[in-house]
């Protein structure tokens, strides 16, 4: 058997500060690096590969799926968690939602970014069986621990109190993520610095897009809004805090929290079904709270109590540990020779010998 063609479907990075571009990126260099066993291009127009990998829904890479090659679908959300990040008019929206699902059913195989999404896929109709859950990583050679030295020329930089307590949230200023809670936290603490990393990725389409706008404009004395930054500098940007904070109301796969869990610093989160697995809740790898009056005790807490500090920050690291580069590309290596095998039979796979 020869190398096994994958033309990787993609344009996630035609939008900044998004977690999916993130994601799109890590898995694609993943993969390229297993060129023992892999051929791999992006967004070809020749017909001759064995796997057509889709990471985003655009209707042009739908129309490319066929009987030819083995059909994936990566599923990054699932059409209830579109809730509350995009605004458009109710019918469009709805023709949206169907959309998806009618391209997710079209796949031949899905490959979700959380297991919390297999359940409601199987409701849409999907097999178990052509249902694979395959995690996201961060590479560590990218997301790492910086010197004290390295934190305070960037805190200078950012205009940032050297001796302050720093509590950064990240990602989309959309109502799903939370910002109204983030604010209203740091109203209740004046002796703190919150700092909001990303931007109106979608413009005025964004939910809630002019509540949001007005508080950027005119944002506590203690809050600094520093706009969407370029992924490889927000390495120095998760290490500048002290703690990250995601009130998110819904999430898909958070790459910001697994990229910022590299620095070691605590990571307080809504409390969402979403995480429990996927951060081993269990383990109590960070800190959780349902409302405003919870996550305010817990930054205080983080910020006051040394101990209960130190127990979070190594939480971060179990977290870091388990996401590496090398656990998931054994992944990927195992996954895509195994769906050729199945599908052959029923292909007109061009590359198999």
């Amino acid at each position: 058997m020869g190398k096994i063609r994958i033309n990787m479907l993609s344009q996630a990075t035609s939008v900044d500060g998004q977690g999916v571009a993130s994601a799109y990126i890590e898995q694609l260099a993943l993969v390229k690096e297993c060129d023992d066993i892999f051929e791999v291009e992006v967004n070809s127009r020749k017909s001759n590969f064995d796997i057509y990998h889709m990471h985003t829904v655009n209707p042009s890479y739908r129309a490319r799926f066929n009987n030819r090659h083995v059909n994936v679908a990566y599923v990054h959300f699932i059409p209830s968690t579109l809730d509350g990040s995009l605004k458009m008019p109710k019918l469009f929206f709805k023709i949206f939602k169907k959309y998806v699902i009618s391209t997710y059913r079209k796949a031949d195989e899905i490959v979700v970014v959380n297991p919390s999404f297999i359940p409601p896929l199987m409701e849409l109709g999907i097999e178990k069986d052509n249902i694979t859950y395959i995690p996201n990583f961060v590479d560590h050679e990218k997301f790492y621990k910086i010197s004290q030295e390295e934190r305070d020329a960037l805190r200078k930089k950012y205009d940032i109190p050297l001796d302050k307590f720093v509590v950064m949230g990240c990602g989309q200023v959309q109502t799903r993520k939370g910002v109204l809670d983030f604010i209203e936290v740091s109203k209740r603490n004046p002796d703190k610095v919150f700092v909001w990393a990303g931007g109106f990725s979608f413009g005025k389409m964004t939910d809630g897009y002019h509540e949001l706008k007005a508080i950027m404009d005119n944002p506590p004395e203690n809050v600094k809004f520093i706009g969407i930054i370029p992924r490889d500098e927000m390495n120095g940007i998760f290490n500048l805090c002290d703690m990250l904070f995601m009130p998110s109301l819904s999430e898909l796969f958070p790459m910001s929290i697994l990229e910022a869990v590299n620095s070691y610093k605590p990571v307080l989160l809504r409390d969402l079904d979403l995480y429990e697995e996927i951060l081993f809740k269990n383990q109590e790898c960070y800190a959780v709270g349902k409302n405003v009056d919870e996550f305010d005790a817990e930054v205080k807490k983080l910020a006051s109590d040394k101990k209960y500090y130190e127990k979070y920050s190594k939480g971060s690291k179990v977290i870091s540990d388990y996401y590496s580069k090398e656990h998931v590309k054994n992944i990927w290596r195992e996954y895509y020779p195994r769906i050729v095998e199945k599908w052959a039979p029923k292909k007109k796979l061009k590359t198999r010998k």
